[in-house]
């Protein structure tokens, strides 16, 4: 990471991360709040749209490899759900949940991140 041009695809990664999991965990969200909270329908119809952006953000990446895409994004999800439920839920992580989110970035980072070569 070196480069300008690796510098630049590193915060595209980072960018598209952050925008697919406010996608997918807000999806979710609308939905568990229609069916769970007992909001409207139309809650859960706004979080299936929101589910089939997330979809899209995804193919967006700068690397082509679907594997290691969703791997790592799986990560990003662990960590994004906690920052979710701490923004609109009134949840509380504790210790454990902070470390296993860390340990799943670490995960992302490496996955992402790492020196290759070839592909």
């Amino acid at each position: 990471m070196g480069t300008p041009g690796e510098t630049v695809a590193v915060f595209k990664t980072i960018v598209l991360f952050v925008l697919a999991a406010a996608a997918e965990i807000g999806g979710a969200w609308l939905v568990w709040q229609a069916v769970r909270e007992g909001r409207g329908w139309w809650w859960a119809g706004l979080g299936v749209i929101a589910l089939g952006v997330y979809g899209f953000v995804a193919t967006l990446q700068p690397d082509a490899h679907f594997g290691r895409i969703l791997a790592a994004y799986g990560g990003v999800f662990v960590a994004g759900s906690l920052v979710w439920g701490m923004a609109f839920d009134g949840f509380r992580p504790d210790r454990w949940d902070v470390a296993g989110s860390l340990v799943c970035l670490l995960g992302v980072a490496v996955i992402m991140f790492a020196p290759r070569s070839g592909g």
